[in-house]
């Protein structure tokens, strides 16, 4: 896809694709149009020309909300939490995404809605012991943890029961320590089904969990490969460094 805004060009002919079960990581430098890109798939903006295709079907142009129930969460690089809400409520507006009774069901308590009601309910508990949250589920967004709030974005992201989530920098902020917590957290989120794209600019963190790395600068794809294959591609570290390719080869 291209996508324009103006005179600039975001996204030049951008081409990829994220294999079910995959942990994608989409890096370069700032301005390369990572997180552009994220808003585009999510349906915040939809591209001048060119496609974008979730299970074979077209989802360009899409509304959010209808994109968010076809399949695809995500979080933020600046976390977008309901701070005056508790942990729990939090994942429950997640879990509420994919909910099909409506206003009348929920006005006159039909049982259909009690049930879905419930089973969210369970849901959103399950997801906050997944993430290590549950003694902090009565708790106010506001009042968590930077961390717990990261690992909270995330809970409410798969409460929406998506096939594929889009994490934007979930690294932000973090300390040595939690960046190998969140690896290790980002490979169970894998595990327990879901495909992972994944914006990040910590290079280790990215060579250490992603199975395949699609490489920006200026908004056009200059690399796609295994992390490896990716350490060592002139045009990568040349886009890094600031170098020319020849140079860096």
């Amino acid at each position: 896809m291209t996508l324009k805004f103006g005179g600039l060009t975001a996204l030049d002919d951008v081409t990829f694709h994220i294999e079910e079960g995959e942990i994608l990581g989409l890096i370069g430098p700032n301005g390369a149009g990572k997180t552009t890109c994220f808003n585009a798939i999510t349906g915040i903006y939809g591209p001048t020309s060119g496609d974008i295709r979730f299970l074979g079907d077209s989802i360009a142009g899409r509304k959010r909300f209808e994109i968010t129930k076809l399949g695809i969460a995500r979080t933020f690089q600046n976390i977008r939490l309901f701070r005056q809400m508790t942990a729990l409520e939090n994942v429950l507006v997640g879990a509420d995404a994919q909910h099909s009774t409506g206003m009348a069901s929920a006005l006159f308590r039909l049982p259909k809605h009690r049930r879905e009601e419930r089973e969210g309910h369970e849901r959103a508990m399950e997801l906050l012991k997944f993430m290590g949250l549950t003694k902090r589920a009565d708790e106010l967004a506001a009042n968590l943890s930077y961390g717990d709030q990261r690992r909270l974005e995330i809970a409410r992201a798969m409460a929406t029961n998506p096939k594929l989530i889009c994490l934007d920098e979930p690294a932000a902020g973090f300390n040595p320590a939690e960046k190998v917590q969140l690896m290790d957290l980002i490979r169970r989120v894998r595990d327990q089904g879901y495909t992972v794209l994944l914006i990040e600019h910590d290079m280790k963190l990215v060579m250490g969990v992603t199975d395949r790395i699609v490489v920006l600068e200026f908004g056009k794809k200059i690399a796609d490969g295994a992390p490896a294959e990716i350490r060592d591609n002139p045009a990568v570290i040349a886009a890094y460094l600031g170098v020319d390719e020849e140079d860096a080869s």
